[in-house]
């Protein structure tokens, strides 16, 4: 073979892509998938079922939210800790509740792995503790509200993110 190629044409050398095309095909694959999951969660607001969860989830959330403000208002009143320490540690008695609670009762999970549902749903908590924990910031620390009311506020905020994250990752079977 010679340096034309077969033809007698001359071959430009293989070059790599440049990274203007690899950003693009990386933003390619962020959109189609951003796409593809707000199709699925369009398509799941036709189930009847998944509105029926949303309301479990809700209630769970509504214990959740009782055992969070309980124990932070103990531990920011009573034992006065820093607002910040309270909340990661008021979060963490949550969470435990709401694991069980969603596990058993809301997305009826128990046939899959307790441990590997525990960890899926203990990041996407912690994710959403980030958002709590943002807000909370902001409200206090910025806007110099309460903290209470503060807490209370920013752990709504923080719900949807939540809700999603377990329904579509934690406990979600793959009906795709």
């Amino acid at each position: 073979m010679t340096p034309e190629g077969q033809t007698g044409q001359a071959v430009e050398p293989a070059t790599p892509a440049s990274r203007g095309a690899r950003a693009r095909d990386a933003s390619a694959r962020a959109a189609d998938w951003t796409w593809a999951l707000l199709r699925r969660i369009h398509l799941g607001t036709r189930k009847p079922g998944n509105w029926v969860q949303l309301f479990k989830f809700g209630v769970v959330g509504v214990t959740g939210y009782v055992v969070n403000l309980i124990v932070f208002a103990l531990l920011t009143q009573e034992l006065g800790v820093y607002h910040l320490l309270a909340a990661v540690a008021s979060f963490c008695v949550a969470v435990s509740n709401n694991f069980l609670l969603n596990r058993h009762w809301t997305f009826r999970a128990t046939g899959g792995h307790a441990g590997f549902q525990a960890m899926r749903f203990f990041t996407v908590s912690v994710l959403a503790l980030g958002v709590n924990l943002v807000f909370l910031y902001l409200l206090v620390d910025v806007a110099s509200a309460p903290e209470l009311p503060a807490q209370a506020l920013a752990v709504a905020g923080a719900m949807p993110f939540n809700f999603l994250g377990n329904k579509l990752w934690t406990f979600g079977v793959d009906e795709r």
